[in-house]
């Protein structure tokens, strides 16, 4: 009987199911490195605010911290869809502040660094009428591996953004690693299946 099973399918299939289950294991791991984190942002949160002077040469380290600096000068801003902190639709206003230099000077011997901030919320599009000046806030991911800075208090009149909750941010590892599991299962099943038609009774 066992001459007959095919060594080479067979010997690919089990690599197959191997690297599965392993990407299973892998997630899981995953998951507990999202856990620690999730504890670390909500430990972040509780600090008092920290006084910036310059950014540091990783920025997400500071995801969560309460911050305070001074906004001297703006480059434009944008207005994005976003909820105010009663979970209310409508228009997150921001600002790009070039004011804050990171710990390593750029090529071009600039030390400046542009940090977007939402400075509030507001029901419809507003005007902007905000100027710089001292912002504290909390530091929040932004758009790939930046940042962003959401005010609180908000300001030029307007009303608070939602605050960033790190309990916001999706820890699915555990489902993934389920899915590798089924699908190695699922393999296997299949080949037995097909091995058991294949094999004489």
């Amino acid at each position: 009987m066992l001459r007959r099973i095919p060594v080479i399918p067979t010997i690919v299939v089990m690599i197959a199911i191997g690297i599965m289950v392993r990407l299973g294991f892998w997630q899981i791991d995953r998951m507990h490195q999202k856990e620690a984190l999730l504890v670390h942002y909500a430990a972040a949160s509780q600090f008092p605010p920290l006084e910036l002077e310059r950014l540091p040469s990783d920025p997400r380290s500071l995801l969560y911290r309460r911050v305070s600096f001074t906004c001297h000068r703006l480059d434009g801003g944008s207005d994005l869809a976003g909820r105010n902190s009663r979970g209310e639709v409508g228009w997150a206003h921001s600002a790009n502040c070039a004011t804050i230099a990171p710990d390593q000077t750029s090529p071009n011997g600039s030390k400046v660094a542009e940090i977007d901030v939402v400075i509030g919320w507001a029901k419809d599009l507003k005007s902007d009428t905000w100027r710089g000046g001292v912002i504290t806030g909390t530091v929040a991911p932004g758009a790939g591996e930046a940042i962003r800075i959401i005010a609180d208090p908000p300001l030029a009149g307007l009303e608070a953004n939602a605050r960033p909750d790190p309990k916001d941010l999706p820890n699915n590892h555990w489902s993934y690693a389920i899915q590798w599991f089924l699908f190695a299962a699922t393999a296997l099943v299949i080949y037995g299946l097909a091995l058991r038609k294949r094999l004489p009774g």
